[in-house]
């Protein structure tokens, strides 16, 4: 159901010049596809709203329209979570053992290394789609998950703590297919620890543009 307002979203900006492993390049055309993604959920909200004003709920145009949205609102927000646990190399890296996400990974996958790996074996699955690190918020548990496109494999009430897109367009202006291996170790590299830990510390949530 679209939401029953004109209010668009704004795209926000993000600051990651000079990653370690994924180039200024390929930023600028994933900024491109972002910006889409906020494009068309505004875009289908504004038609959802006036179908809905307009008294066409019942048309299989309003329903077709609606199971659209939530791949654009997907798209949306997981890329501002995705852009958003990234930083430059001179402050991104590895996360600490004695920190409360260190904890809470290891508490729940035994120790760092085991999350590690089964991270990486998700985010290398075939197909296009994203690894995600999701809070239980009923139990604290943590745990990783495949979501195909941006829909099908989000855990729903789960709040997403780190999230890798694992779409082509992610990295092929730096690796071939058969490597995405490495591009997963350049976003580990850049990978925010400290926005990942406020997140599941809940010091920090989506901001909304």
């Amino acid at each position: 159901m679209a939401l029953l307002t004109q209010t668009p979203y704004k795209q926000r900006a993000f600051d990651l010049h000079g990653l370690q492993g994924i180039s200024d390049h390929t930023l600028e055309v994933h900024f491109g596809l972002y910006a889409g993604y906020v494009k068309n959920t505004n875009l289908l909200n504004e038609q959802l709203v006036e179908m809905c004003t307009g008294g066409q709920t019942a048309s299989p145009a309003y329903a077709e329209l609606t199971r659209r949205l939530g791949f654009e609102y997907n798209g949306m927000v997981l890329h501002e979570w995705y852009f958003g646990n990234l930083t430059s190399q001179t402050t991104g890296g590895e996360i600490s053992s004695s920190s409360d996400l260190g904890r809470a990974l290891g508490e729940s996958f035994g120790d760092l290394e085991t999350w590690k790996k089964d991270f990486t074996a998700v985010g290398a699955m075939r197909g296009v789609g994203w690894a995600v690190t999701y809070l239980d918020p009923a139990t604290g548990r943590l745990s990783n998950h495949w979501i195909t496109l941006h829909e099908d494999g989000n855990i729903a009430g789960f709040k997403p703590i780190i999230v890798m897109d694992v779409w082509e367009h992610a990295f092929l202006l730096d690796y071939k297919p058969a490597e995405r291996p490495k591009y997963i170790e350049a976003f580990l590299a850049n990978l925010d620890a400290g926005t990942a830990e406020a997140r599941l510390t809940g010091k920090e949530d989506r901001p909304v543009g």
